[in-house]
């Protein structure tokens, strides 16, 4: 069985997982809402789980397969990967902190647009995804610092 596809997915405070007949699985929470489509093959499930610490039943996301060959083993680890992710997102979010370390590197947010100064012959732009937030800031050293926000692990990484 998959290291990573066998652990639960445990929902904190505030999450809701719904899945649909499709077996797309949507994840609710107080940053906003994600949805992912999984394999038909994998089953996903909304159940509890025991905590080893204090024994207390806590709602987790179960994935499971229904063999034990290679497609199956792939995409168990993953599946349950990308619903952690998901959950981690709606519930805290993700954050991409680059600094841009360098001689006259510049830096600046313009509306969804990422405007970079970065030793080359023209500036380089950046337009950035409806899901993606920026800042800009320069430190007192003169390295400016691009800070991304998203709910949304892939668009950030």
């Amino acid at each position: 069985m998959s290291r990573i596809g066998k652990l639960p997915v445990i929902l904190p405070a505030g999450v809701e997982v719904t899945i649909a007949p499709d077996n797309t699985v949507s994840v609710k929470g107080p940053l906003g809402t994600l949805s992912q489509k999984v394999d038909s093959d994998i089953k996903v499930e909304v159940g509890t789980h025991i905590e080893k610490d204090s024994q207390k039943e806590v709602p987790a996301v179960i994935v499971t397969r229904p063999t034990n060959q290679p497609r199956h083993r792939s995409l168990h680890g993953l599946y349950r990967a990308l619903i952690n992710n998901m959950v981690i997102g709606v519930s805290k979010g993700y954050a991409i902190k680059q600094a841009l370390v360098g001689v006259g590197f510049k830096a600046e947010v313009k509306g969804d647009v990422l405007e970079m100064s970065l030793g080359y012959s023209h500036d380089t732009y950046l337009k950035l995804p409806p899901e993606v937030t920026a800042t800009a800031v320069t430190e007192k050293k003169g390295a400016p610092i691009v800070t991304l926000k998203s709910i949304d692990k892939q668009l950030v990484g």
